[in-house]
């Protein structure tokens, strides 16, 4: 398996290669039965969006989800955003993918990484969550946080579970990246979880009563 610094040129490689025209012959080896990769090219500007925007986001927020912040390590300091879209991916070998918009600022420093911790946040952790999911600034500052066990990325105190992953790989998917961790370890911390899961609902957060 590749190291840390593999990883890291393996993504960093990938973004600098996103927004190129790009067309993968399937290899010989490849089976019959798997299609080639189709060519990647950005939208041009007189293609229109199949539905209008506020609509998806309106008619998608009904579907509820759980909150993360994805965190690296880095210099001068770390990384980490607030993310919904995270989910389990493969159970062996132990995969987990989460999505991250092409233009945030901070997936650059989580792709030099190579590395990233899933924090998976709990009821009560509303303010922790709007502190990572704004551009700019410490949002570090005043959060008390420990060094993940495989690679170091902060595990923030005090949330149900933790997933610490390396980067496996980076797909394109419209106007988001899809990116794929290989689980190095992982944990829950139960009375934080005893509280319950924090959710995200149509714009807001709540709370599942069970």
């Amino acid at each position: 398996m590749m190291g840390h610094a593999g990883m890291a040129a393996t993504a960093v490689r990938y973004l600098r290669s996103v927004g190129a025209p790009t067309t993968s012959a399937t290899p010989a080896t490849t089976p019959s039965s798997v299609p080639p990769r189709p060519a990647l090219r950005a939208v041009r500007e007189d293609e229109r969006a199949p539905v209008d925007q506020a609509t998806f986001r309106a008619v998608l927020g009904h579907f509820a989800s759980g909150v993360t912040v994805i965190t690296a390590p880095g210099e001068p300091g770390p990384a980490g955003f607030a993310c919904q879209s995270f989910a389990s991916l493969s159970l062996d070998p132990p995969l987990v993918t989460f999505l991250v918009a092409r233009t945030s600022t901070t997936w650059p420093r989580i792709a030099r990484a190579g590395v990233f911790c899933v924090n998976i946040l709990g009821t009560g952790q509303d303010e922790l969550c709007r502190g990572f999911a704004v551009s700019g600034g410490d949002k570090f500052a005043g959060v008390p946080y420990v060094a993940a066990p495989a690679t170091g990325s902060p595990r923030l105190v005090d949330v149900p579970a933790w997933v610490d992953c390396t980067i496996e790989a980076v797909h394109t998917g419209g106007d988001h990246l899809i990116v794929v961790g290989r689980v190095e370890a992982l944990g829950t911390d139960a009375t934080a979880a005893a509280r319950g899961p924090l959710l995200f609902h149509r714009g807001a957060f709540g709370r599942f009563d069970g």
